[in-house]
C-alpha cells in the first residue's frame, strides 16, 4: 500500500499513466519516501524507479549534500502551500553529471484532507525553454506579427487568425474562422487552396509563392498580391505524422508588384509603338500603314480595333462615320461601308468630347443584344472609343474591345489608344491628300 492509500489496481493503472507521461514525475509521502518515479525521470537522470523508490528525498545520491536540505525542505514544503510551485536547481545523474531542471510541486491531500504527500514534475530547463520559447513565438504570430498568419485546418477552412490578417480581409478575426476560403475570395481562390492541398500531401514549397487574389470587403472587392509561405502541422504526440492543417504566413506585396507590372506594360507598349513605326514606314499606302498599326497595338491590349473615320462627302451637319479597317479584318472584301451609330453611341461621344470614352457591359459580361445595338462583335465585355484628330481636324474614331477575360479599360489604357490614334490619324490624314477647303473639319 503506498502512502496515498490506493489498492494495487489503481496503483498499476497510476503507474501506467506516469510513465506514458513527456514530463518527469516522482512523488514523496508525507515523511520524504519517494513513492513514484516514472520513465522519463529515469531517462533524465539515469536512476531507475527500483533504484529510487524507498528512498528519503535526494541526499546522497541525486543531489549534492550541500544542496540536499534545501531542496528537500523546499520540496516538503508545498504540501502546506497552495497552488504549484516553480523552483530551480541541479539534480546529478547516475553516471556523476549535473543536470539543471525546473521543478513544479504541489501538495497531495489525504482521504482525511491533511497533507498526505508532495507530487514533483521536473524537465530539464534548456527543454522548458524551448517550449517557452515556442509558445511565447505562437502567441507573438498570432498577436504582433507584421504580415499575416492563418492556420487553416485540414479541411481548408482557417481555424486560427492574427490580427494582421483580418485586416487584409477586411473584417474581424472571429468573423474568418471555420468559413470556406470561397466566401472570402472572388478570385485566386482555386490557386490557393491548390497550393494548401499540396502542402498537405507533399509538404511545404520550396520558396514563397505570390498570389492574386480579389477580396471580398464591406466596401467592396480588393485586388491583392499576396506573397504567401506555408508550412505543413502535424502534431507531435502521434508515432506516425497526423497532418493537423497547414500554417498560411503572407505578406501583401500589392503596391510593388503592381509597380513592376506597370513598368513592364509601358516597357512593351513602347516598344510595340517602335515596330509598328518600323513596319508603317515600310508601307507605300498611308492607309496600310494605318491598318498595321492597329495589328500592332492589340497585342497584350485589345481583342479587336475598328477603325472609322468621318465621310468627306456627307452633309457636316449630319456626320456619318464609315469602317474603313478593323483588325483582325472582319469585313468579306475591300471598300468601305457606313455604320449606323445612335446618337450618344461612345464612337460619336469621343467625337465630341475630342477625347476618349469607356464602357463595359451590365456586369462586365458579353451581352449580345447590348453589343448588337451598338454595332460592335456579340462577344465584346469591355469597349475603349477614342477620336483621330490631326492638324487640328477630327478624322474620325478609333475603337478597341476585349472580351470578358480581359479587365475593363483603365486610364492608362485610355492614354496609349490616344498614342495609337495619333499616329494612325497622321497616317489617314497623309493618305487624303492636301486638305482643302471642303475637307476642313474642326
Amino acid at each position: 500500500m503506498t502512502a496515498f492509500g490506493r489498492n494495487e489496481a489503481t496503483d498499476d493503472l497510476l503507474a501506467a499513466l506516469l510513465d506514458g507521461m513527456d514530463a518527469a514525475l516522482c512523488a514523496f509521502d508525507s515523511d520524504g519516501v519517494i513513492t513514484h518515479w516514472n520513465r522519463e525521470a529515469e531517462r533524465i537522470l539515469g536512476w531507475t524507479a527500483t533504484e529510487a523508490v524507498g528512498r528519503r528525498g535526494f541526499e546522497g545520491w541525486a543531489v549534492r549534500a550541500a544542496d540536499a536540505h534545501d531542496i528537500q525542505d523546499g520540496l516538503m514544503a508545498a504540501q502546506h502551500l497552495s497552488g504549484r510551485q516553480v523552483n530551480e536547481f541541479a539534480l546529478l545523474t547516475k553516471d556523476g553529471g549535473r543536470v539543471l531542471v525546473r521543478t513544479q510541486s504541489a501538495g497531495v491531500p489525504g482521504a482525511d484532507g491533511k497533507p498526505a504527500g508532495v507530487y514533483c514534475a521536473f524537465t530539464e530547463v534548456h527543454a522548458q525553454i524551448d517550449l517557452e520559447r515556442s509558445i511565447a513565438l505562437s502567441e507573438a504570430l498570432m498577436d504582433d506579427a507584421s504580415w499575416g498568419v492563418v492556420l487553416v485546418d485540414v479541411d481548408l477552412r482557417p481555424a486560427v487568425v492574427n490580427g494582421h490578417a483580418a485586416q487584409a480581409f477586411g473584417t474581424g478575426r472571429t468573423a474568418l474562422l471555420g468559413r470556406p476560403l470561397g466566401e472570402l475570395l472572388t478570385q485566386g481562390v482555386e490557386e490557393l487552396e491548390g497550393a494548401l492541398q499540396h502542402v498537405l500531401a507533399e509538404g511545404a514549397p520550396p520558396a514563397p509563392v505570390e498570389v492574386w487574389v480579389s477580396v471580398r470587403t464591406p466596401e467592396g472587392e480588393r485586388r491583392r498580391c499576396w506573397r504567401c509561405g506555408f508550412l505543413r502541422l502535424a502534431s507531435p504526440l502521434a508515432e506516425e505524422p497526423v497532418p493537423l492543417g497547414v500554417g498560411w504566413l503572407f505578406q501583401d506585396v500589392t503596391e510593388a508588384r503592381q509597380e513592376q507590372l506597370d513598368t513592364a506594360q509601358l516597357r512593351f507598349r513602347a516598344h510595340q509603338l517602335h515596330r509598328a513605326g518600323r513596319a508603317a514606314a515600310e508601307c507605300e499606302d498611308p492607309a496600310e500603314a494605318a491598318a498595321v498599326r492597329l495589328d500592332f497595338a492589340l497585342a497584350g491590349f485589345a481583342e479587336q480595333a475598328l477603325l472609322d473615320v468621318l465621310d468627306p462627302s456627307a452633309d457636316p451637319e449630319r456626320r456619318r462615320l464609315v469602317r474603313s479597317a478593323a483588325s483582325p479584318p472582319v469585313l468579306p472584301g475591300p471598300g468601305s461601308i457606313p455604320v449606323r451609330y445612335a446618337a450618344g453611341h461612345p464612337a460619336l461621344q469621343a467625337l465630341d468630347r475630342m477625347g476618349s470614352v469607356r464602357t463595359s457591359a451590365p456586369r462586365g459580361e458579353p451581352d449580345a443584344q447590348w453589343a448588337r445595338a451598338r454595332q460592335w462583335p456579340e462577344g465584346a465585355a469591355h469597349v475603349l472609343c477614342t477620336v483621330l484628330r490631326s492638324r487640328g481636324r477630327t478624322l474620325g474614331a478609333l475603337t478597341f474591345l476585349r472580351g470578358p477575360s480581359r479587365p475593363a479599360f483603365e486610364r492608362a489604357d485610355a492614354e496609349y489608344a490616344e498614342e495609337v490614334a495619333a499616329r494612325v490619324a497622321a497616317d489617314l490624314d497623309l493618305a487624303a491628300g492636301p486638305v482643302g477647303p471642303d475637307r476642313a473639319t474642326s
